[in-house]
Parts: structure tokens; sequence; C-alpha cells
């Protein structure tokens, strides 16, 4: 081993932790009210729950009349804790994919996309516990200040159903599809669309040139993607009736809500 490689690796890792998780961060507190509405929508069942919205605007008036303000923000510090790891896997990890994929004979479009699904599925076993904590709090419809704690609620959920695929790693197969997918996609997307288009000598058009191929590369993955985080959210979500498990595996769950709802109901919170 060269003596300057380690340097130089643990210099490329930090940077990417760093750049990564300080980016997460920002999006987590810009974008977390849209995260809870998406799950709310993602865990009703049709017109006929109950406790469904009618549309994006009443889900908004209903979450700040019956829950405030901090209604829109349950369930934001798993994601704030798991941010900075997940962003140093995807990246790091997709870097890493990248390079050893450079030793085989596949087309650099075919490498981006396959180093993103490989980034992906690692990301996804990080962050799932924390996903199934987020999302209980997220469907708990009290007033944020009656809701148990992240903490609480992750412990009771450990000592009811254990660290496994029913307690703490539930619906680990939605959720190394939907990070599988988006990454995939994402990275694919991104940069062999960054590579056609040319680079701007002017840095306000480059910035405008990334953030537009990055702005249209995570819609595209988003909406490909949607029907694993439905299903993740249905499994990971509260059950229909108490103490009977409906939602178990991804494709069946999806299989599932198409046939009793229909395909839009695969595509809610899109």
């Amino acid at each position: 081993m060269l003596p300057g490689r380690p340097r130089s690796f643990w210099h490329e890792a930090s940077q990417q932790i760093v750049a990564g998780g300080s980016a997460g961060l920002v999006e987590i507190c810009l974008m977390h009210p849209l995260d809870v509405v998406k799950t709310r929508f993602q865990i009703q069942r049709g017109k006929t729950d109950p406790t469904s919205y009618k549309s994006l605007g009443d889900s908004f008036k209903t979450i700040y009349r019956t829950e405030g303000l901090f209604g829109f923000y349950k369930g934001i510090l798993p994601p704030i804790l798991a941010e900075t790891p997940k962003r140093a896997v995807k990246f790091f990890t997709f870097e890493q994919y990248k390079k050893l994929l450079g030793h085989v004979s596949l087309s650099p479009a075919l490498a981006f996309a396959v180093a993103g699904l490989g980034s992906g599925l690692t990301e996804a076993v990080v962050v799932n516990p924390f996903e199934v904590v987020k999302v209980s709090l997220q469907a708990n419809r009290d007033a944020f200040t009656k809701q148990p704690s992240t903490f609480a609620k992750a412990q009771q959920i450990i000592q009811v159903d254990g660290l496994g695929l029913r307690g703490l790693n539930k619906g680990l197969s939605a959720t190394l599809g939907r990070h599988g997918i988006f990454n995939m996609v994402y990275f694919g997307f991104y940069f062999n669309v960054k590579n056609i288009i040319p680079e701007n000598k002017d840095p306000t058009l480059e910035f405008l040139r990334k953030f537009g191929i990055g702005l249209v590369s995570g819609t595209i993955a988003s909406i490909i993607n949607i029907p694993f985080d439905v299903a993740k959210s249905r499994i990971q979500g509260p059950q229909p009736v108490p103490g009977e498990i409906k939602y178990r595996t991804c494709f069946k769950t999806m299989a599932m809500v198409y046939k009793e709802e229909g395909w839009r109901s695969d595509a809610s919170g899109l």
C-alpha cells in the first residue's frame, strides 16, 4: 500500500460526508412538511377511509387545525439523524461502485446506472430503521405535544416487535426497491445527460445547467419509484385492522393496493 493512499481515501470520504450531510440537513428542514403530507396520503386507503383527506389543500388545513404547526414536523428527528450516514453512503458507495465497474466492460451509461443501483441498495439498509420510526410518528394524528418522542417510539417498536423484519427493519424489501430504483435512475440519468450537455464558462449558466439536470433527474426517478414508496409506507404504517398484518412484502403490497384501490393509489403521494 502506498504511503499517501489512505490519507487521500479518508480525505475524499470526509468531503463527501460533510457536503452531503449539510445539503441533506437543509433539504429535510425545507421539505419535511411535504413528506408528512405525502406519507398521510400513502397510508390512507381510498375515499372510504374515514380519515382520508379530500385534497392537498385539505390535508394542510386539517393537519394545521388538529395538530398545530409542529404537526408538519412530526418524525423529523429520524431523517435528521440518518441524513449524514445516508448521504455519506449514497455518494461514497456510488463512487466506489463506479470505480469497481471501471474494471468491467460496461458502457458508461450502464455503469452509472448499476453503480447508482448498488449505492441505493446499500443506503436502504442504513436508513430503513430510521424510516420505520419516522413513518410511525408521521402516521400519528394526535397533537404534536401528545405524541411519543422519537426515542420512545423506537424503544416501543423494539420491545413489541424486535429488530427484525417485523420490527425496526419492517419494510426493508420496499425500502431496497425505493432507494435502489431511485438512485439507479437518478445517477444514470444525471451523469449521462451531464456529459452530453456541454459545460458553460459562465458560473451562473453552469449552475443552472447542473440544477436543471438534477431537477429533471430527481423528478423522473421519483415518478418511477413512487409505487415502492407507497408499499413502504403501507408496510411500515398502521395496518387497517389493529393486530392483523395485511401488508407484508413489497410486491404483494403493490399488487394488493392496485387490485383494491387502482393505479392511482399506487401513485399516491406523487
